[in-house]
């Protein structure tokens, strides 16, 4: 296996819950959720913002940061995403230094234009426009967090008069702030004109793996043309999962509730067609897209989702899904912590190297021991014990 050590892993938390699900028991299974995965030792959980369609739930990313900042210690908290149109730019750009204060440098912004068409239409906002706009606030809202001079801007749906935050941010340097790619490339190129990192929501979609390397030598040029550079430790890839102990059984437990959510939710309520086929999971598998199996299955996914990006990416975010049942999700997120996290972390070339080194070594080191236990009975006056004095050593130190 090749070594990708430091990568991170997470969760982008969308979320989705089945309607009909008492939503106020779903919102705090997802703050559970968030506790677990920092016990864990998960890396980042980002928090979706939608109004419409009743699955994705969360209409605050920051009011769940906020809640979830103080269950948790370690892991950092973002907006999956703020949808840059829906707001004033000043206004975002203070509520995120704000959360940056308050969780000591653990906040993240997320930004995109607004993935739901239903949100904007309440709002009253042209669909065509909406990436457009989501550029214009992302501009601002650097030039703000910058906090070298007033900014003045006026477009037609804000305007700043020598606009500046009153409140520095606490991440020396600033927190963390990516912008979605989903389906086209105008996340990438806007990642790229603003220097800021990549939530590529498109690597769980059909075909969407397949695509990585070109879009990202896209944001790339862009970035170029503005004087800036692309990161790919910033660049994070949004995929589906579902670990268990075996290959069989994690398809056994993900097969009915998949389904639920594709036809249920993308394909009767959003009419989009989710999918190539009349299995949608079969495709994702094989497209790479979506990783269902052993630890080891999983594994060799990851493997395989970052030979795509051909040159690596910073992190692996696992969409949050239902479709296995409560207990199975946790215990998902608890084999994939203990059994493949540390292949791509470099956390356990140590205990291996010392185990195989006891292992290669054993005669020479233990030996002796066999000796030193009978030395210690004869000492005290006493009869060495017959599996002592009878055994031959045979690499193991089993008595103590």
């Amino acid at each position: 296996m090749a070594t990708h050590e430091g990568l991170r892993f997470g969760v982008f938390l969308a979320p989705f819950h089945r309607v009909g699900d008492n939503p106020t028991l779903a919102i705090g299974r997802d703050l559970e959720l968030v506790q677990w995965l920092d016990q864990l030792g998960y890396d980042e959980a980002w928090i979706g913002e939608h109004h419409s369609a009743g699955w994705e739930i969360i209409a605050s990313p920051e009011i769940f940061i906020g809640a979830a900042a103080e269950r948790t210690r370690h892991i950092m908290l973002g907006s999956g995403v703020t949808s840059l149109p829906y707001h004033h730019p000043l206004l975002v750009a203070q509520r995120f230094v704000q959360l940056d204060h308050m969780t000591r440098g653990r906040a993240m912004l997320g930004c995109g234009p607004g993935a739901l068409v239903s949100d904007a239409y309440m709002m009253g906002i042209e669909a065509e426009r909406q990436r457009e706009m989501m550029d214009e606030s992302l501009g601002a809202i650097m030039a703000l967090l910058a906090c070298r001079e007033p900014v003045t801007m006026k477009t037609d749906w804000f305007e700043l008069r020598d606009a500046r935050l009153h409140l520095k941010p606490y991440t020396k340097g600033g927190f963390p702030i990516a912008v979605a790619s989903a389906t086209t490339p105008a996340g990438v190129l806007a990642a790229g004109k603003h220097g800021v990192g990549l939530l590529s929501l498109g690597a769980g979609l059909p075909g969407g793996s397949a695509k990585l390397a070109d879009y990202w030598k896209l944001g790339e040029a862009e970035a170029a043309k503005y004087g800036k550079t692309l990161n790919r430790d910033d660049w994070r890839l949004v995929v589906n999962m579902h670990c268990a102990e075996t290959d069989e059984l994690a398809m056994e437990e993900v097969r009915r509730g998949e389904r639920v959510e594709t036809l249920s939710y993308f394909s009767e309520t959003l009419g989009r067609p989710p999918m190539r086929s009349e299995n949608p999971l079969a495709e994702g598998l094989a497209a790479g897209s979506t990783l269902v199996g052993s630890p080891e299955t999983i594994a060799a996914g990851i493997e395989r989702l970052l030979g795509f990006t051909s040159g690596g990416a910073g992190a692996v975010l696992f969409r949050s899904h239902e479709w296995a049942n409560r207990e199975q999700t946790l215990r998902s997120y608890e084999l994939f912590a203990r059994w493949v996290m540390p292949k791509f972390q470099g956390s356990i070339e140590t205990t291996i190297g010392s185990r195989e080194w006891c292992s290669e070594n054993r005669s020479g080191i233990f030996g002796p021991a066999i000796g030193a236990f009978r030395k210690a009975f004869t000492d005290a006056g006493q009869e060495v014990p017959e599996h002592i004095r009878n055994r031959v050593h045979t690499g193991k130190s089993d008595v103590s």
